[in-house]
């Protein structure tokens, strides 16, 4: 689907996407061209809650949440410079390792 027809489908509420085919364009704007409506939400603080879960199961899909009341989506690709902490630990020349708040 398109923007156009997800806001005519789902109007004035909070979803969850999924960008499957997409480019970025010269302005570093995320151009989604093909988009799936993965969830309806009720409100925005369940909308980001259900994001952070599916991302964090599915980290490699390109997911968003947005509001159908925008008329364009303005998405801009931030590049990140730096060291990101990630959930799992593994101790050096061991086979321990943490996922979360355990250790197995």
């Amino acid at each position: 689907m398109t923007w156009a027809e997800i806001c005519i489908t789902y109007p004035n509420q909070w979803l969850i996407i999924e960008a499957l085919e997409a480019y970025t364009d010269a302005q570093s704007q995320r151009i989604l061209s093909r988009i799936a409506v993965i969830e309806s939400c009720g409100d925005g603080a369940a909308t980001m809650k259900r994001y952070r879960e599916l991302h964090s199961e599915y980290p490699s899909r390109e997911l968003y949440f947005v509001h159908t009341s925008r008329q364009n989506l303005d998405i801009q690709e931030r590049h990140w410079l730096g060291v990101r902490r990630g959930t799992d630990y593994r101790i050096p020349n061991t086979d321990y390792w943490k996922r979360g708040k355990e250790w197995r």
